[in-house]
């Protein structure tokens, strides 16, 4: 007699080793963050050395390297304003070792290019980092010893005065066209390849203006070979205690902050995100960098994922109503 064997249908095979995968997948996500970092970490600086956001990463960088016990390998990838280091990020492994640093062009982009190789929606935020105002200086030869006299320079002069720019589209140009909107002056933006090589410029006298960051500008003021003119935060800083706001001294309602935040891929675990967020809210509180930070005028703002989520949305909101109102467009 012969015997018919039976198979077992497929189907519920299937669906079991599917169910068990998902059951799994989370177990997963957590053994990796167990073992996390086992390599050193690619830290992205979408900005040219020198400039704000590759200061503020330089400085922090030795000391979350010491709390993760892995070393963090900055590499600057400049060019768009930044968005050819977002993108580098964007399309990178979500696996936590890649990160990158970034400022206010981060949610600007959007508005000032035609089209962006990338969506908010791409990254996970870790932390905000730094905030910080900026100064507006001059190189000594300029006439001008506060904000009301360049006004009116400016006025007097329209379109022979520049500033230096980090790139169309960057933290200075911002800044630059804030002013000479509610200023109601034409000073000519210079956009040079980060902020490195834009404070150069005004240090060798090729511009006349700035909008620098605090921390790249402050050593540069205090030894005199650049005058500042006025803070672009809503108060005045304890770097420079006499140094009035802008909005107080020429420029009602003027305000400029920038910020700089930390972010990695979309996709990278929840578990590793909250790591590497603890392990920064460690380094930023160490006395050392307590110190450096006030030194530099920078504000530690650290806080959680979501907090910086918030934070981007109400910045996109902002400075995408600034740009349209300004009409500032990058080609």
């Amino acid at each position: 007699m012969k015997l018919h064997r039976h198979r077992a249908p497929r189907a519920p095979m299937l669906l079991l080793a599917v169910f068990l995968m998902a059951a799994l997948a989370p177990r997963a996500a957590l053994a990796q963050a167990d073992v996390y970092p086992s390599k050193p970490i690619r830290l992205i600086v979408t900005f040219a050395p020198g400039g704000s956001v590759d200061v503020v990463a330089r400085l922090v960088a030795p000391k979350l390297s010491e709390k993760l016990g892995q070393q963090l390998v900055i590499e600057n990838r400049a060019g768009a304003s930044g968005i050819i280091g977002t993108e580098a990020v964007a399309t990178s492994r979500p696996d936590g070792y890649t990160l990158m640093m970034h400022t206010i062009p981060f949610v600007a982009n959007q508005f000032l290019y035609a089209k962006v190789p990338y969506t908010l929606a791409d990254f996970a935020p870790i932390s905000l980092v730094t905030s910080s105002p900026g100064i507006v200086a001059v190189h000594p030869s300029v006439p001008a010893r506060n904000v009301r006299e360049l006004l009116a320079l400016a006025k007097a002069k329209p379109g022979t005065l520049n500033y230096s720019s980090a790139g169309a589209g960057t933290n200075p140009h911002i800044a630059g066209e804030l002013f000479n909107m509610l200023g109601n002056v034409d000073i000519v933006p210079i956009h040079y390849k980060g902020g490195g090589p834009a404070l150069a410029a005004l240090l060798a006298g090729e511009v006349s203006v700035s909008f620098n960051n605090m921390a790249e500008a402050a050593p540069h003021v205090k030894t005199g070979k650049i005058r500042a003119l006025g803070v672009t935060g809503a108060k005045r800083t304890p770097v420079f205690p006499d140094l009035p706001t802008v909005a107080e001294s020429g420029i009602p309602g003027y305000e400029f902050t920038t910020w700089n935040g930390l972010l990695a891929p979309k996709g990278t675990p929840d578990a590793i995100v909250r790591l590497i967020n603890d392990k920064l809210k460690e380094a930023l509180r160490s006395p050392d960098m307590v110190q450096r930070f006030e030194q530099m005028g920078l504000d530690n703002v650290a806080g959680t994922p979501e907090q910086f989520a918030a934070s981007l949305k109400t910045e996109s909101e902002k400075w995408g109503k600034v740009i349209k109102e300004r009409n500032i467009r990058v080609e």
